[in-house]
Order: structure tokens, then C-alpha cells, then sequence
């Protein structure tokens, strides 16, 4: 086609330039290199906090026994050790070893489980809870017995409670109640009956026995030869005796006490006669006991013995049963010297 004449007052013509653009593939901050950077920092990161956290979650001996793992020149140095050049060829858990961080004096770090569940605890957590359930059984067991033999109205009279000793079963006396003669530790025969009743209910379970003797804070008159340690510690051996005379086998005794007055039941008032009773106390099996489980118990049992042992209330006391005209102190008052009073007089009668 032939050109077209320009003419004379017309423009040159421009070149026309065609620019081609090549896209790479999302280049720039769109590409894929700056994630497996990224990874690699955050690996690295995690790798950091595991180290940080196993050095100081874990003991030296176990940090010693992580290097041996990771070391890989305790490969020569295994194979002439812990029991390898034996007759078996095989890792003895007597051997020695002869690792380098260990100085050849260690055997073979293993974990033997303590029971059929793995770990002591669990296992502790499991007695426990089947000796609660046996606990229930003996415990309805007793109570049907009781109305079976005619005791039903001596049920006020019996407590259970759970401690961290056992399953202890308080007998105890009541105004109109009492389980010995009076100041003697000859059983009534209604109480000797309650203990045989209690010695068929225990004979159930083999678990250790405490058999525990407890009195009010009434004490005997001047000049008698018995005191209530000596009456608390023989009315425990007469309950011991009447359980063994139920089927108990001497050999599930573990300890007979007499703690006199210093574990009252009724805190607030220790000439209350609910404190005089017998503790006969069925232990945890072996293995199952929390030494924690009645903490709380026990620290206001503490300090209740504290408050009944303050010195200067034991004084008001004192005087309060010396006065015999019933005339009481001033408020305020203190006495000069209350160890003068008589802590051994008995005033009133014994149960």
C-alpha cells in the first residue's frame, strides 16, 4: 500500500513503542520466601522456651540423664556398659554405668511403678476410696446389729467420723448414759454388749486398730492414788480386752491410749460428760492414708486445746471450785498464785 503524502503544515508522525510485561508469579511481598523464614524463627523460638522450661523443670539428675540421650558420642561408651557384655548381652538395672556425665557410680535411671495403677498416688487414692466404701458397710452393719440386739436407743451414742487416722468410732456417755462404773474401769453390761456389736462389725475388714480412752476435765480428789491419765489409759485396756473377747485377733492392735482429758469432745466445756467415751478407730489400709485429709480438723482440735490450757482461765477455774460459799471473782481479778489450787482435788462424783 503506498504512503500517504503528508502534508505541509501536518505533524511527523511518532513511533508507536510496545511495552511487554512479564508477571512473575506473585513477586515482592507476595512471594513465599519471607513464611519459611518465618518458620524457621518460630521452630527455633519453641526449641528456646522447651529448653528453658526443662532446665528448670527438671533436677540435675534428670538433666544429666537428657544429655546422655542427646550425646552421640555415648554410643562406644554404651555398648561396654550397664550389663551390655553380659552373658545375655542385654542392660542389667544393677550394672553400672559408664556414662560420662554420671561418672561410672550410677545404675540405670528407671521407674518402677509402686502398685497396680502406676503411681503411688493414684494408687493411695484408690485404697482410700475402697476403704470409704467398706467404712459405709461397717457402718450400716453396726447400726442394724444394734437394732437387731436390742441397743437401738445407744445409737445416739455412737459417732463415726472420718479422719486421717481412719474410720474413728466414738462411744460416748451421756447424762443418763454411762459405759463405766463410776470412776472404775468395769464396763456396764448394755456397753459391754456395744462393744461386742462393734467387735462383729469390725472383724469384717483386717485393717489396724486404736483403741483410744478419753475422759472429762473433772479431776479426782487430793490424796487419791488414781488420775485420769491412769483411768482414760484402763478403760482403754478394758474395751481392748472386751474386742478381743468379740473375735478381735490381738495382732490388729496397733496402739491402746489413754489421753485423759486433753481431747475433749465437746471443746467448750470439759466437764461436759459427752467427753468421757472410748475411741475405737479402724486405720486406713496400708498405703491408702493422707496425712493432709484432716488438716483442718486437727488444727482446731489444736487450738482448742490451747484455749482449755490458757493459764489464765485454768486459774478462774480454780478458784471458781474453791469458792464453796458460790461467791465468784471480782471481774478482773487475778489470782496472785494459782498454782496453789489443787489441780488433783476432786469435787463431785466420778463417771
Amino acid at each position: 500500500m503506498a504512503e500517504k503524502k503528508r502534508g505541509a503544515n501536518e505533524p511527523e508522525p511518532r513511533p508507536i513503542i510496545v511495552k511487554k510485561i512479564i508477571v512473575d508469579g506473585h513477586g515482592g511481598h507476595h512471594g513465599g520466601a519471607w513464611k519459611v523464614a518465618y518458620a524457621d524463627f518460630v521452630t527455633a523460638m519453641m526449641a528456646f522456651f522447651l529448653l528453658m522450661w526443662l532446665l528448670g523443670a527438671t533436677t540435675e539428675k534428670q538433666r544429666k540423664g537428657l544429655a546422655d540421650y542427646f550425646t552421640p558420642t555415648l554410643v562406644e561408651l554404651k555398648m561396654a556398659s550397664a550389663g551390655s557384655t553380659g552373658l545375655l548381652g542385654g542392660d542389667s538395672m544393677m550394672s553400672k554405668e559408664n556414662y560420662p556425665t554420671t561418672g561410672g557410680q550410677g545404675t540405670l535411671a528407671i521407674t518402677i511403678p509402686r502398685d497396680a495403677s502406676g503411681t503411688k498416688d493414684e494408687g493411695g487414692k484408690a485404697m482410700r476410696a475402697a476403704d470409704r466404701q467398706k467404712f459405709e458397710a461397717i457402718k450400716k452393719s453396726l447400726e442394724d446389729r444394734m437394732t437387731r440386739k436390742g441397743l437401738a436407743k445407744l445409737r445416739k451414742n455412737v459417732r463415726f467420723t472420718e479422719t486421717r487416722e481412719g474410720l474413728r468410732i466414738d462411744l460416748i456417755d451421756e447424762a443418763d448414759f454411762a459405759m463405766f462404773q463410776s470412776g472404775t474401769a468395769t464396763l456396764v453390761p448394755q456397753a459391754r454388749a456395744l462393744i461386742g456389736e462393734v467387735s462383729q462389725a469390725l472383724g469384717t475388714m483386717p485393717n489396724p486398730l486404736i483403741v483410744r480412752g478419753h475422759t472429762d476435765g473433772l479431776p479426782y480428789a487430793a490424796g487419791r492414788t488414781m488420775n485420769n491419765w491412769m483411768l482414760s489409759s484402763a478403760r482403754a485396756e478394758s474395751t481392748r480386752q472386751a474386742l478381743s473377747q468379740g473375735g478381735i485377733p490381738g495382732s490388729r492392735f496397733a496402739r491402746i491410749e489413754g489421753v485423759a482429758d486433753r481431747e475433749p469432745f465437746i471443746k467448750d466445756d470439759a466437764y461436759d460428760p459427752r467427753n468421757r467415751r472410748m475411741s475405737i478407730i479402724l486405720g486406713w489400709t496400708r498405703g491408702g492414708a493422707d496425712d493432709g485429709q484432716d488438716a483442718e480438723a486437727d488444727a482446731a482440735t489444736r487450738a482448742a486445746i490451747a484455749e482449755r490450757d490458757d493459764p489464765m482461765r485454768v486459774a478462774k477455774e480454780q478458784a471458781q471450785r474453791l469458792d464453796m460459799g458460790g461467791t465468784g471473782l471480782p471481774t478482773g481479778a487475778q489470782l496472785l498464785n494459782p498454782s496453789a489450787s489443787s489441780h488433783e482435788g476432786k469435787v463431785g462424783a466420778k463417771h
